[in-house]
């Protein structure tokens, strides 16, 4: 998930695989794979920063990693 901020300055997490689209008109408004939008204060460029390093994060599987530390800490 990716942490984003609407225009009421309410932070949400986004799974990026529901993403469609993004387009800056000028505020960033994410349309959603069922046609939902979604406006925030993050640019396109920040949006795609955050999907990207999710992605990575995803796909190095330090999620895992972080998720099994978290579980020894406790």
């Amino acid at each position: 998930m990716i942490g984003l901020t609407s225009l009421k300055g309410k932070q949400f997490y986004l799974n990026p695989d529901l993403i469609y689209r993004i387009d800056e008109t000028p505020d960033t408004v994410i349309t959603l794979t069922d046609s939902k939008t979604l406006v925030v204060l993050e640019t396109a460029t920040a949006v795609i920063a955050l999907i990207i390093a999710y992605r990575q994060k995803i796909f190095s599987g330090r999620e895992l990693l972080e998720r099994d530390n978290e579980r020894n800490e406790e």
